[in-house]
């Protein structure tokens, strides 16, 4: 049994929703309360790594980026020709 399992055998709907009901619905938060992070370690940014994670990026080879750059500019010709290629087929606008 898991503690998600065990968490929901013990706590039933109508507890849940009593205890919504009677929370302060504006509660005061100090201004120097960190946010909440699953593995307890500080926080450095201003949302926790589960939320949003750190952008993270590879450098990627000569022919993927020469292949990228090939498909949008097909893209932007087609569009310039007036032409429309949204569900694969490629129509007059």
């Amino acid at each position: 049994m898991n503690d998600r399992t065990s968490i929901e055998e013990s706590i039933s709907d109508e507890e849940l929703t009593r205890l919504a009901l009677s929370a302060d619905r504006y509660p005061v938060i100090d201004a120097n309360t960190m946010p909440w992070r699953p593995g307890g370690d500080a926080v450095t940014g201003l949302l926790p790594d589960w939320y949003m994670p750190a952008p993270s990026g590879r450098r990627r080879g000569r022919g993927a980026q020469v292949a990228i750059g090939v498909i949008i500019a097909s893209f932007v010709i087609i569009n310039a020709l007036g032409l429309c290629i949204t569900y694969g087929f490629l129509t007059l606008a």
